[in-house]
């Protein structure tokens, strides 16, 4: 069933084409990202199918029954309501008797005596009922818990940002929808949050559209990538891997065909300047051939990425030690006796909810707070390169190439050899045209890639790194990642980009929250299995350790395998690789590009299973061969 078709859309803006001619649909059940460099029209295009922004040409065709619920980057709530009001400003009889119920249950947390109240929670309760919306309502009290949205009578107004693109989540997941377009949905969320939702849209019996740079988020739930290119739009049919295989492959076929063209323009351009320009129609066709062949060659063809490397100035043996650290705001314990030694080439990552600490433990390692006790000392041959959520400070409205000279004229990369400032900035996505644009007239995020990018270019050899992909498109954060990966200085790296962290650190600081700070010593998928083990084990401890009624607790647990035991281990290895084989049908399945969007969705949703049964059986697998067999 066919929910959205998008027909020979085009849109410019001033002199700039973001898209022309482009089409496509959304069919019943779909979970579609849509990818693209910053800047090529992404948000815009969703702008336009929310019927919030009109496009040059072509139209937007959705499904008459539908209704939509839209995420934008940016939200335009008015500063003065209040969260609730926010979160439930629907006027379905549904939402407003939930909202009725919700605010019945937090007016009475604070009066519990007050008879009129009471009276009104049973109007509540008598309207939900009739209704039939406590089904909805288990699904809104687990987004709200999730979200920690508490005190709902604020004003929209006093959140910080964080919060408010939580509030913002909230109201869109909120609506029972039909399609649901979000734009950048993980931006100010922790990975614990980003978890949550990964798995609730996973679920969600709904129809998707995503503008996402998060490459671990967009794999878990999309089956269907959209990429906006020079203005065209290329589909494939498959995960994110499926998508970079396919690319490349697109690529080098264009650039084979690039040549081709640009071989047989040269032999008409031959033509043109020698025969005589004769008023045939046979030669007025061939002229006109040749006006489209020059237009082909003059078409930009995408190259494959270029990669170098910076080289970081010489280490020495001493690094950076901290010793037994303390730091405290009122109320609030961040750090409470941290030590740590880093080594050469060591890359760490650090993890955490928001609010635990992480961008703190940076700053006092730069010196910009002082710690409550403790000590941290950095070896003389350190210089620290540090990107910082605060953004870069620029004196006077500048151009980008002035900026980047101030700091280096070339950079030295790892083969020894210099490139310019100018060829760095154009590796990054800054076009040598674009080179020569003042500073105040860049967005957020170019504002927040050239302040890494100097902070690259002055080669420390202890990279800082607070939340270096927020607001970078996939294409930049590849580049960084390779940058990165064969870098030989040591690195630490704030980030809830799990795609991002598993491919460049190797070590975690996990920040758990009242100053507790876990090493741990692998990439976050590492971390993430190793703490769903000790959560699912503890689950079982807990619930073999109360006593069955009538029974006397046991006051010894033996680890040998009871008979039961061993038969169900024997039965596990066999298990798990059918269900190993299962998964990689499926997903060959669903990169193949073949099967309609029925069996895409099908596929995914069994994929799924098959993978939480397999994380399940071994788990219990590893659980079992600890014991003794004896």
């Amino acid at each position: 069933m066919n929910y959205l078709t998008v027909e020979k859309l085009s849109k410019t803006y001033g002199e700039k084409l973001l898209f022309e001619d482009i089409t496509f649909g959304l069919e019943k059940g779909q979970k579609t990202a849509i990818i693209a460099k910053n800047g090529t029209g992404k948000s815009t295009l969703l702008n336009i199918i929310a019927g919030i922004e009109q496009p040059d040409t072509g139209q937007v065709v959705l499904r008459n029954d539908i209704t939509i619920s839209y995420l934008p980057q940016m939200d335009n709530f008015a500063e003065d309501i209040s969260v609730i009001d926010t979160i439930f400003d629907t006027q379905t009889p549904v939402i407003q008797s939930i909202k009725e119920y919700e605010t019945c249950l937090i007016l009475l947390e604070k009066e519990a005596q007050s008879v009129e109240l009471h009276e009104r929670m049973n109007r509540a309760v008598e309207d939900m009922d009739r209704l039939q919306a406590w089904d909805f309502e288990s699904k809104i009290k687990e987004i709200l818990s999730r979200f920690g949205i508490s005190d709902v009578f604020r004003p929209i107004g006093s959140l910080s940002g964080g919060q408010r693109k939580k509030a913002a989540l909230a109201k869109t997941l909120i609506a029972d929808t039909d399609l649901l377009i979000l734009d950048e949905p993980t931006n100010h969320l922790d990975i614990e949050m980003i978890e949550w939702m990964e798995d609730y849209l996973t679920r969600a019996n709904v129809t998707l559209l995503m503008v996402t740079h998060d490459r671990h988020f967009l794999d878990q739930i999309c089956n269907d990538i959209l990429e906006i290119e020079n203005g065209n739009i290329y589909r494939y049919k498959g995960k994110y891997d499926y998508y970079l295989e396919k690319k490349a492959e697109r690529i080098t076929n264009e650039t084979v065909e690039h040549e081709k063209i640009k071989s047989l323009y040269l032999k008409e351009l031959e033509w043109v300047h020698t025969s005589p320009q004769a008023r045939t129609s046979k030669a007025k066709s061939r002229i006109q051939s040749f006006e489209q062949l020059k237009e082909d060659v003059n078409r930009k063809v995408e190259k494959q990425n270029e990669s170098f490397h910076v080289q970081p100035e010489r280490l020495g043996n001493k690094i950076l030690e901290i010793n037994n650290l303390d730091f405290s705001y009122p109320h609030h314990v961040l750090l409470k006796d941290f030590s740590y030694i880093f080594k050469k080439g060591e890359k760490c990552g650090i993890v955490g909810k928001n609010g635990t600490g992480k961008s703190t433990f940076l700053k006092l390692i730069m010196g910009t707070l002082r710690p409550d006790a403790g000590k941290i000392t950095a070896g003389q041959t350190i210089q620290f390169g540090y990107f910082s959520q605060d953004g870069l400070q620029v004196q006077g409205n500048k151009r980008i190439i002035d900026i980047v000279k101030e700091q280096a004229e070339v950079i030295r990369t790892e083969s020894g050899n210099y490139i310019g400032a100018s060829q760095f900035l154009n590796h990054f996505g800054f076009k040598y045209e674009q080179q020569y644009t003042y500073f105040e007239d860049l967005s957020g995020g170019e504002k927040r890639k050239l302040h890494l990018l100097i902070t690259l270019m002055r080669n420390p050899n202890f990279l800082i790194l607070d939340e270096p992909t927020n607001d970078f498109d996939i294409d930049t954060l590849n580049k960084l990642e390779d940058l990165l990966y064969h870098y030989k200085g040591c690195l630490l790296i704030v980030s809830h980009d799990r795609w991002f962290m598993n491919k460049i650190v190797d070590h975690l600081f996990v920040f758990d929250g009242d100053g507790k700070i876990k090493d741990f010593y692998g990439n976050y998928t590492d971390y993430k299995l190793a703490k769903d083990k000790a959560l699912r084990l503890s689950r079982r401890q807990e619930k073999e350790a109360k006593p069955v009624e009538g029974k006397p607790k046991t006051q010894r647990v033996s680890n040998r395998l009871t008979y039961s035991e061993k038969k169900e281990f024997e039965g596990l290895e066999p298990a798990i690789e059918v269900l190993e084989k299962e998964k990689a049908s499926l997903l060959q399945k669903m990169n193949s590009g073949a099967g309609s969007s029925d069996d895409l969705m099908q596929w995914s949703v069994r994929y799924q299973e098959v993978e939480n049964d397999l994380d399940e059986k071994t788990l219990r697998w590893i659980e079992l061969s600890e014991k003794d067999f004896n």
